[in-house]
């Protein structure tokens, strides 16, 4: 199975990412307010950019659809932020959906489903 040099970039940055986001996330978490839920949705969604990352890499096409449900989530919650934010995540979802679904990515994904464990 070749690899894609796009999906290997996208994968790491998701892996890192995740890494980054849940390690700022969690160290803002106060154990005084231990009723504070907001924290726990927050870590998944850094997990699952972790996780995305990590199966892609692995060529688990089901990988590139949550990477994909990630990048539309982050879309999502920008419309209620500066819109300089919404471009960028607009303009990333954009660059992941064209990458991630290409000729060569679908091939990738393609290979790596038939090949044998």
């Amino acid at each position: 199975m070749k690899k894609s040099l796009a999906v290997i970039i996208i994968s790491v940055v998701y892996i890192i990412t995740g890494v980054l986001g849940l390690a700022v996330h969690l160290s803002q978490y106060k154990i005084q307010h231990p009723f504070e839920y907001d924290i726990v949705w927050i870590a998944l969604v850094e997990i699952a950019a972790i996780v995305a990352g990590i199966f892609m890499l692995r060529g688990h096409n089901w990988a590139r659809w949550l990477a994909l449900a990630w990048i539309t989530f982050h879309v999502g919650l920008s419309i209620f932020h500066p819109w300089q934010e919404l471009a960028m995540h607009s303009l990333l979802f954009i660059l992941i959906v064209f990458f991630l679904f290409n000729r060569s990515a679908k091939e990738y994904f393609r290979a790596a489903k038939t090949e044998p464990a």
